[in-house]
């Protein structure tokens, strides 16, 4: 069982979104990185390429499987965490701290409210 931080919310398809200033800042979930296993590639969105909530917005790539990312609110990628290129295995070693991509959002707050919040999502991966 891992620790969920409260101050994230959480897609069903198990990315994490964080308000920043006037961007939202996107991850994967731990038990989404427990799922692939080792994370050897992360395949990041272009910056300026602009997403509908729920569109693929990248790729990582496991030992396991490969398994797309998806932008859990819409908006335009602004920023990109180009040192996973080098160490994608951070995904694995501290998901809630290693972001994969900023985004400013469509509207104010990018539909952060229509997401999960912790303890919702805590019972949706059923801990």
């Amino acid at each position: 069982m891992s620790t969920i931080p409260a101050e994230l919310r959480f897609a069903e398809s198990h990315e994490w979104a964080k308000q920043e200033g006037d961007l939202i800042v996107v991850g994967i979930s731990d038990h989404a990185q427990e799922a692939l296993g080792d994370v050897v590639f992360v395949e990041l969105p272009e910056i300026g390429k602009v997403f509908v909530a729920g569109d693929a917005a990248g790729v990582v790539e496991s030992v396991k499987a490969a398994s797309d990312i998806y932008s859990p609110v819409a908006g335009e990628v602004v920023e990109v965490n180009e040192s996973l290129g080098e160490t994608p295995e951070e995904l694995n070693n501290s998901p809630y701290s290693s972001w994969i991509f900023k985004v400013k959002p469509s509207n104010a707050d990018g539909d952060l409210a229509k997401l999960l919040d912790a303890d919702a999502y805590k019972a949706a991966i059923g801990e």
